[in-house]
């Protein structure tokens, strides 16, 4: 019996370290950082936490969403803000549009609509007082006008945001439960129980489910494509999108084999997604500010074939920037954000050959 006992055990020890380590190397940690990167980086400061960057494509003004997000964890005063940096400044610093914000004002994800018309609307989640809601923002003559807040108790845990109309969007859920152990057992077991839902202009309803950590999400410059970062899955999934009702069909799901964060699209249909190449990396710089996380850039370019070809762009063991949690790009210039650091990056892209 008592040998019974000790096979049992041992048994349970050895399933135990081998499901760590299949953990581990999900997560990356096993990856040897090369650091590379063929451009020049300018390092821009004044944005506390600046973790989603969109561009006009016209005007060539980045909107910067930044939160102290260390305070925010530490039960501080944190207030947030929406920055404009003008690429084509001489003067490059970031202009606060937001002064007058709630001093509860914590923006997240953002998304930036042109509108045919020249009427630009710019989304935003907002964690306020706790509560998740999207606020809506008119741009008149380079400032923020606050239309609108939309509130659902579907906003369960949201991140990511990308509008496909004046009055209507997609937005991720990254998690089913707002936090607790069951929130970090989707995490750690990489279960999928997170969601995207879908504004249709008048009410929030569930447009895609049955994705693990879902957090930052996009479409195609037609609208026919819609594609969702799983930060757990290390995969991006592409889905075929009804731009009449909005309903979405999974297509496929492109293994990048790394923590996904933010996806945004060039005009020509180029994706750039910042990303966290090891996990647990990021999970101890996130509760430490002296700790350090690698950061990533992938480059995805339409293929021939209706693939994708994937180029790492940027790597980086996280002395320039940690955390890399979106890259924008307009023409040679990219901008690449951090979840936590006082600072993003302003990089010119070398020409390819």
């Amino acid at each position: 019996m008592r040998k019974r006992i000790v096979l049992l055990m041992a048994g349970l020890v050895i399933l135990a370290a081998g499901w760590v380590a299949y953990l581990y190397w999900m997560a990356g940690q096993f990856k040897t950082i090369r650091p590379h990167f063929s451009g020049t980086c300018r390092v821009i400061g004044g944005v506390i936490g600046p973790e989603d960057i969109t561009i006009h494509p016209r005007t060539g003004i980045a909107y910067v969403s930044g939160c102290d997000r260390r305070a925010v964890q530490e039960g501080g005063p944190a207030r947030g803000a929406i920055y404009a940096y003008d690429l084509n400044a001489v003067t490059r610093e970031p202009v606060n549009l937001t002064p007058d914000a709630d001093p509860g004002f914590r923006p997240h994800g953002i998304s930036l609509f042109v509108g045919t018309d020249g009427r630009d609307t710019l989304f935003v989640v907002n964690h306020q007082g706790g509560a998740h809601r999207i606020e809506v923002f008119e741009l008149r003559d380079g400032k923020l006008s606050h239309a609108q807040t939309l509130t659902s108790p579907l906003l369960v845990s949201p991140n990511d945001i990308v509008a496909v109309g004046p009055d209507r969007f997609y937005v991720t859920n990254d998690h089913r439960y707002r936090s607790g152990w069951m929130q970090k057992l989707e995490d750690y077991f990489r279960l999928s129980r997170s969601n995207v839902l879908y504004y249709n202009g008048s009410e929030f309803v569930e447009a895609a489910s049955g994705i693990a950590y879902a957090n930052g999400i996009n479409v195609s410059p037609d609208g026919k494509t819609l594609f969702v970062c799983s930060v757990t899955e290390g995969a991006l999934h592409v889905y075929d999108r009804d731009p009449a009702s909005g309903r979405l069909k999974q297509r496929e799901e492109i293994d990048l084999h790394t923590g996904l964060d933010n996806v945004e699209v060039a005009a020509n249909g180029d994706l750039w997604i910042g990303a966290h190449p090891k996990l647990f990396d990021f999970i101890a710089y996130a509760k430490d500010h002296w700790a350090v996380s690698p950061s990533q850039v992938l480059h995805l370019s339409p293929d021939e074939g209706g693939g994708y070809d994937v180029e790492e762009v940027f790597l980086d063991t996280g002395e320039q920037i940690s955390g890399s949690s979106v890259a924008a790009v307009l023409g040679n210039r990219l901008l690449i954000g951090s979840v936590f650091d006082a600072k993003f990056l302003d990089c010119n892209l070398s020409p390819g050959p």
